[in-house]
C-alpha cells in the first residue's frame, strides 16, 4: 500500500530523512498493547533508530533503550531515561568502567569476559547478565545476520555453561531473529528451553532481544502474548523485549532528488543527490530495493530510470523504477521505511553531505531537526 504523504515535499531541502510522529505513535501504541497484556518490558534498540528528538515520545511507551557500545548507552542515559541495557561481544576495560554508571542491565558476551570482569561488576550493584547461543538459526537468505551460525563469535554454548558460573547473574538474553514473525520466535524458544530450561527458574529476567517484527501488518501479536505469558508464568521471569526495527518500522522517508539523468547502452541513469554508499548502506548490504513513492517495478510503467548515487562508486546504485511521466532534473523521489538503520548507518564517504533530519508533527507541520554542514565531515578524520 503507497503511503500518503500530507506535508510539503516541495519545502524540503535534500536529502533529509523525514520522520512522522503520528506513525511512531501507531507502532507505539502496538507495542504498548503487548506491555499491558504480559507486564513485559520493552526497550529500543538503538542501533536501529537512535533520532533522540523523538525518544521523550518514546519513553511515553517504552521502558528504556538498549545499547551495543559506549555512546549508545550514554546516549539512551543522557536522552531517554528509564532503563539503560548494554550488550557487547567484548568490552574495553576503560569503556567498561565507563559504562557501568550507566546501566541498569550488563550483559557479557562470553564466560571469559563474565569472570574477567566479574569482581568490578558485582561490585557495581547492577543487573547481571548472559548472552546465550540456542544455536537455533530461523532466518533465510540473510546469513550476515544469523548469530546462531556455526562458528558464531555471538553467544555463549549450553555445553559451555555451568551453575557455577551463573553466581551473580541475574538473567539470560538471547537475539537470533531478523525482521522475523512470533512463529520463529516460538522455535527459537523450544531450543531456548531444550537447552538452557533447567537455568532460567533462578533467573530474575530472561531478554528476548530484538529481530521481532511486532509493528508489521502480518506480525501474530496473539501469539507473541501468549509466548511471553507462558515464559513468565512458568519461570517467573520477567520479559524482555528489544525491537528497534518494530518501533519505528515505515514510519520514516528519505527524500532525494534527481541531479542529472544520462545514457549507456539503452540504460537511463538519474543521478541522485542520496547514495546508497552513503544515507542507505544497508540497499548494499541486505542487499534489498527500498520503495519509492509513485514508482513500479523496471519496465512496468512508461519510463524507467535506474538510481544511482553521486559518489565514485561505480557500485552505488539503488535500484530500478519506472514511472508514469518522465523525471526531470530537480524531481523529487521519495524512498520508504528510513526510519530504521539507514540514518544511524550513514557516512560522509567521498566527502558528501550527510543527510538532513527532519520530523513532522501530527498537524503534519515540517520541522529541520539537524542539519550537518564540512564539520560533521571534518571532525571525524585527523
Amino acid at each position: 500500500m503507497t503511503p500518503e504523504i500530507n506535508w510539503d515535499v516541495a519545502s524540503v531541502q535534500t536529502p533529509a530523512f523525514v520522520v512522522e510522529e503520528h506513525l511512531l505513535r501507531k507502532n507505539l501504541a502496538r507495542l504498548q498493547h503487548v506491555k499491558q497484556a504480559t507486564g513485559c518490558k520493552i526497550l529500543l534498540a538503538q542501533k536501529a533508530f537512535s533520532m533522540f528528538y523523538f525518544y521523550p515520545l518514546l519513553a511515553e511507551y517504552l521502558d528504556g533503550t538498549t545499547a551495543s557500545g559506549i555512546y549508545e548507552a550514554r546516549l539512551g542515559f543522557e536522552e531517554f531515561g528509564g532503563e539503560t541495557h548494554v550488550f557487547s561481544p567484548a568490552y574495553r576495560p576503560e569503556e567498561f568502567t565507563e559504562v557501568l554508571p550507566l546501566c541498569d542491565h550488563v550483559v557479557f558476551n562470553s564466560l571469559s569476559q563474565w569472570h574477567y570482569y566479574k569482581k568490578e561488576a558485582m561490585a557495581s550493584g547492577k543487573s547481571l547478565g548472559l548472552r546465550i547461543n540456542p544455536e537455533c538459526s530461523t532466518q533465510e537468505g540473510h546469513a550476515i545476520y544469523d548469530p546462531c551460525a556455526p562458528g558464531s563469535r555471538l553467544g555463549i554454548l549450553a555445553h559451555e555453561l555451568t551453575a557455577e558460573d551463573l553466581v551473580g547473574i541475574d538473567g539470560l538474553h538471547f537475539h537470533t531473529l531478523c525482521e522475523q514473525n512470533a512463529d520463529d520466535l516460538v522455535t527459537t524458544l523450544q531450543a531456548v528451553e531444550a537447552k538452557f530450561g533447567h537455568y532460567l527458574s533462578q533467573m530474575k529476567w530472561l531478554n528476548f532481544g530484538g529481530g521481532h517484527h511486532i509493528t508489521r501488518e502480518d506480525y501474530d501479536v496473539a501469539t507473541l502474548i501468549q509466548t511471553i505469558q507462558r515464559i513468565q508464568d512458568t519461570y517467573q521471569v520477567t520479559v524482555y523485549l528489544e525491537p528497534g526495527e518494530a518501533v519505528a518500522l515505515n514510519a520514516g522517508y528519505l527524500v532525494a532528488q534527481v541531479l542529472d539523468i544520462t545514457q549507456n547502452h539503452g540504460v537511463t541513469n538519474a543521478i541522485l543527490d542520496t547514495s546508497a554508499t552513503c544515507h542507505m548502506p544497508d540497499v548494499l548490504e541486505m542487499p534489498y530495493r527500498p520503495f519509492v513513492i509513485n514508482s513500479g517495478q523496471a519496465n512496468e510503467k512508461a519510463y524507467t530510470y535506474r538510481f544511482g548515487g553521486p559518489t565514485c562508486l561505480a557500485g552505488d546504485v539503488i535500484g530500478e523504477y519506472s514511472f508514469d511521466e518522465p523525471l526531470t532534473i530537480g524531481s523529487k523521489v521519495i524512498f520508504c521505511d528510513m526510519a530504521i538503520y539507514s540514518m544511524v548507518k550513514t557516512n560522509t564517504f567521498n566527502g558528501m553531505p550527510l543527510a538532513k533530519m527532519m520530523a513532522v508533527d501530527t498537524e503534519n507541520n515540517l520541522t529541520l531537526v539537524r542539519e550537518f554542514g564540512y564539520a560533521a565531515f571534518k571532525e571525524r578524520l585527523s
